[in-house]
């Protein structure tokens, strides 16, 4: 297969260019793998400053212009590229080399050039390096073979050779300067560094440099990539100290014995003295239909995970969540079902709980807002606001639906936004553009049940006095915003209604289902949902303990954590908080909101009502374990924009990040114990080595602890995974299967290896606890880990301690994780209604509107007779060009480390167009080799 796909390129690679600038250092690596590799490309030389790829809007050097018109703009992707363009495929050593590269390596050296050519501190250099050339020397110092990865040189001796180049100008370490010093010799790597460096040594680079921020540590462009601004992270590349080594050690050392076993969580719970209190609730989701993933992420998933974490790390919380059951939805869902509201709100309550029990959504409590608790403090705060002129009577004008011959909610309006033009904003809100929207003001109107136009009637409500209360909310909102962790989108969108200047809202709606108004003008009306449904965080308080007011009318010793997504915001910085406050009964108010973006599926929206995506009940039947869901969600939490859901990338961070990363660490450590010491922990004897890893982790789990302190929860995830790459390389470095059958010396080592990294192991199962509570059982279980490690590590700033002491003998270790197949991820897109299978007539048609629905395709056995009985030109020039698309994406992926089951998909579709495109001449197509796996 990849001879096929190399073969469909080779006639392309003439039509490739690579865009490099002089001085730049990162081109030295892409020139130097076109030398080597004498691939066929156009190479143009630009500034610095040059744009050269069109959808950047910054400049990114080198960029490689492929045939299809797509870009390469990460050098080891475009070293890659070419190497396996000119048919050298990289192995997995290969790429785990390209990986430490980029993550350890190049950071080092971009600091190292930073003080050598901007600060003049050459003599620096070594220092800046010492770490990733220690790492580069033990591994060389254990090969056979002349180069990194085999007896002929690799991508990877080329990439690391082209980032040492300018730096390094000589090593005491003897086999990298063997190693160096081999590589220098290739004619073509001299070329490379010529042309980029003109013969000027640092200096070539330093125009460049100039031009260039502060170097970061390789944990910073991670957290920068995915959510924070540049200032939030400026370190440069660490160096661990000898001081940090040895405090490392120290605390290794202390162990367990002091440590106290976490209790088990006594109901009901309730703010204690001299404890830090808090109070945690996720925006109550609708009941009149099924949550998708987008809903759980945004809400409950997140608002779990802190929760958690917050449990290990001792405080006192309470965790509240339930249903929001009243509106004009919960009507609509009982007329369609035959069933009366209450009924829709017993089946659906009953769904959600289902559906959040299976996502190991630990909430202390889960109730629902149609109580007497609800009527009884909503009807409270009501009389509270009435009493200190905090509401206004008006007549408003709404819209209703005489074929449905009823008042429409907002949310059962649908037209064309006033204010941006989106033509599917709802009745109460754009989801474009967030603003907030009157009914009557949508241009084009429609009932959304039954599509007609509705017309405009008058009606008398009530409406709470947000200009009367804005200054009380602008004094509270300074003290929250400035002392609390809300998240910059909360913040943004509370100041935009400031900003736009407070209306009166409306808190009644011409409804039966909902909480009744007392005042009798009114009788006949209930609350809007956006002034009840806040109120049921305190009434489902109130259900779970008689005692609630001593969290929601104690702001001296509670803090309260509310999560939502972005939409749900306003109601939560503004409207609530002016009812309570309108309300004067000390109620505890938000002192953390933390907000998400939106989360979309494949390429475009979760749609309950078009069946977009999938859906909570979806997930169970898929055989994907919830904790595999939890985590893929997790890692693409919308923290800073919008994500997008993709089963691909999701197998591709299952069989990367899970299985051949994480799992692969801690199945190692385990089966090491099983397999050399009889099950049992053996006798550690730390080194320097051992020592400079004690604080590499330890710094990951601080690092860790101070990003989960701050709600951060997809950032914390990645020192997560740092940690057991740090820990898969020590063992590949250290190789305790080759020591354990040497000499004593050896097998003390193969000793210490093992105990440390089982002991690591320990500490990713406490420190994964808040996202895969089931894998961070197992793998204490698989340990025997002692209980007290789960509350030990976590305290403080951060505690590694050994937990797995000589001689603790662990349980039966087993694989953690499941690789998920290409073919199982294509029938999930299908299922599911995702990105579909790539279609030649769409592909070469996207472009056409058309007012028809597409044709069914084809039966494939109909569809192939009639393609070899006649051939057919045009659909062969389709394919022809197809083909070539699609080996193009395949050498993309191949380039970007993409994982191997998406590859092999993609491969498969490749050979599906060649087939059609046989079908297409006129031949017969060659039967479809069988799939074998190598041994």
């Amino acid at each position: 297969r990849f001879r096929d796909i190399a073969a469909i390129l080779a006639t392309h690679t003439a039509q490739m260019k690579l865009f490099a600038s002089e001085g730049n250092p990162h081109c030295l690596k892409a020139l130097a793998a076109l030398e080597v590799t004498g691939v066929q490309c156009d190479v143009q030389y630009v500034n610095h400053e040059e744009r050269v790829v069109p959808f950047l809007s910054r400049p990114a050097l080198p960029a490689l212009l492929l045939p299809n018109g797509l870009y390469l703009f990460s050098s080891n992707a475009i070293c890659r590229y070419l190497f396996e363009v000119s048919g050298q495929e990289s192995s997995d050593l290969c790429s785990q080399w390209l990986e430490w590269e980029a993550t350890d390596l190049q950071p080092a050296v971009l600091r190292a050039l930073h003080v050598a050519v901007l600060q003049g501190k050459g003599a620096e250099v070594s220092k800046a390096l010492q770490g990733p050339l220690n790492y580069l020397d033990q591994s060389l110092s254990k090969r056979t073979t002349p180069y990194l990865t085999a007896e002929s040189v690799s991508v990877a001796d080329v990439v690391l050779w082209s980032a040492l180049y300018p730096a390094l100008s000589a090593s005491s370490l003897a086999s990298v300067q063997a190693w160096f010093d081999r590589v220098a010799a290739i004619q073509g790597c001299q070329a490379a560094a010529q042309k980029v460096l003109q013969g000027k040594g640092l200096q070539g680079m330093k125009n460049y440099m100039q031009r260039q921020p502060a170097p970061q540590s390789s944990q910073c462009r991670d957290t920068l990539s995915h959510n924070s601004s540049p200032t939030e992270c400026d370190e440069g590349e660490r160096v661990v100290s000898e001081e940090e080594m040895e405090a490392a050690a120290l605390t290794w050392s202390k162990g367990l014995d002091s440590c106290p076993v976490a209790t088990e969580r006594q109901h009901p719970i309730l703010p204690q003295e001299g404890k830090r209190n808090i109070l945690l609730t996720s925006a109550l989701p609708y009941v009149n239909n099924v949550p998708h993933l987008g809903n759980i992420i945004g809400c409950v998933l997140s608002a779990d995970v802190f929760s958690r974490y917050g449990r290990l790390r001792g405080w006192n919380l309470l965790f509240i969540c339930g249903t929001d059951e009243y509106g004009t939805a919960t009507e609509n869902k009982a007329r369609e079902e035959g069933l009366t509201p209450q009924q829709i709100c017993d089946k659906y309550h009953a769904v959600h709980a289902s559906i959040y029990k299976w996502f190991q959504i630990d909430f202390d409590f889960f109730g629902r807002t149609t109580t007497k608790k609800q009527t009884e403090i909503a009807q409270d705060i009501f009389w509270r606001l009435h009493k200190r002129d905090f509401l206004v009577e008006d007549t408003v004008e709404q819209l209703r639906c005489e074929s449905c011959q009823r008042f429409l909610a907002d949310r059962f309006v649908e037209g064309i936004c006033p204010f941006c033009n989106y033509p599917e904003a709802r009745g109460d809100q754009c989801d474009k553009c967030g603003r907030l929207i009157n009914a009557v003001e949508l241009r084009e109107p429609q009932c959304k049940v039954c599509r007609q136009t509705p017309v405009i009637r008058s009606s008398k409500h009530l409406f709470l006095d947000l200009p009367k209360l804005e200054g009380q909310l602008d004094e509270w909102l300074d003290k929250s915003t400035g002392s609390g962790d809300w998240t910059a989108n909360a913040k943004q969108i509370t100041r935009s209604w400031l900003r736009d200047g407070l209306k009166p809202r409306c808190i009644t709606r011409d409804l039966k289902w909902g909480t009744p108004v007392p005042h009798p003008d009114f009788a006949e009306k209930v609350f809007y949902v956006w002034f009840d449904a806040p109120i049921g965080y305190l009434s489902i308080t109130a259900n779970y303990t008689d005692q609630w007011e001593k969290w929601w009318k104690n702001p001296q010793q509670v803090e309260l954590y509310n999560f939502m997504a972005k939409d749900n915001v306003p109601f939560h910085s503004v409207v609530f908080p002016c009812s309570l406050l309108g309300a004067q009964d000390n109620y505890t108010l938000v002192n953390h909101l933390v907000a998400t973006e939106y989360l979309n599926y494949e390429d475009t929206k979760f749609s309950k009502s078009r069946g977009v995506g999938v859906f909570g009940d979806m997930a169970q039947d898929t055989g994907i374990p919830s904790d595999v869901w939890r985590f893929y969600l997790l890692y693409l939490r919308p923290e800073g924009q919008d994500s997008a859901f993709s089963w691909a990338d999701m197998a591709l961070k299952n069989n990367s990040e899970l299985l051949n990363n994480l799992g692969n660490f801690i199945n190692r450590a385990g089966m090491f114990v099983s397999k050399f010491f009889d099950g049992c922990v053996p006798v550690m004897e730390l080194q320097q080595e051992d020592k400079r890893l004690l604080a590499q982790v330890g710094w990951e789990l601080r690092q860790y602890i101070q990003l989960m302190d701050k709600v951060k929860i997809r950032d914390a995830l990645k020192h997560i995974l740092n940690i057991s790459r740090h820990g898969n390389q020590y063992i590949q470095v250290n190789e305790p299967w080759k020591n354990i059958k040497g000499g004593d010396s050896e097998r003390q080592r193969a000793s210490t290896v093992t105990g440390l990294s089982v002991n690591i192991a320990c500490l990713l199962s406490v420190m994964l606890q808040p996202y895969m509570p089931a894998v961070s059982q197992t793998i204490r279980k698989q340990l025997n880990a002692p209980e007290s490690c789960i509350n030990t590590m976590l305290q403080g700033t951060g505690t590694f301690v050994c937990a797995l002491t000589a001689g603790h003998r662990i349980g039966t270790v087993s694989p953690l994780f499941q690789k998920l197949e290409a073919d199982q991820i294509e029938a999930l897109k299908k299922r599911f209604g995702g990105q579909q299978v790539f279609d030649v007539h769409e592909a070469t048609s996207q472009n056409t509107a058309s007012a028809k629905p597409a044709a069914a395709p084809a039966p494939v056995a109909v569809a192939e007779t009639a393609a070899v009985n006649g051939a057919d030109p045009e659909r062969a020039r389709q394919l022809t060009q197809a083909v070539a698309e699609q080996g193009d994406k395949v050498r993309t992926l191949k380039a970007q480390k993409a994982e191997k089951a998406v590859i092999t998909a993609e491969v498969a579709m490749l050979l599906d167009l060649k087939k059609q495109l046989a079908l297409a001449e006129g031949k017969s197509p060659e039967p479809t080799p069988q799939k074998g796996k190598k041994k």
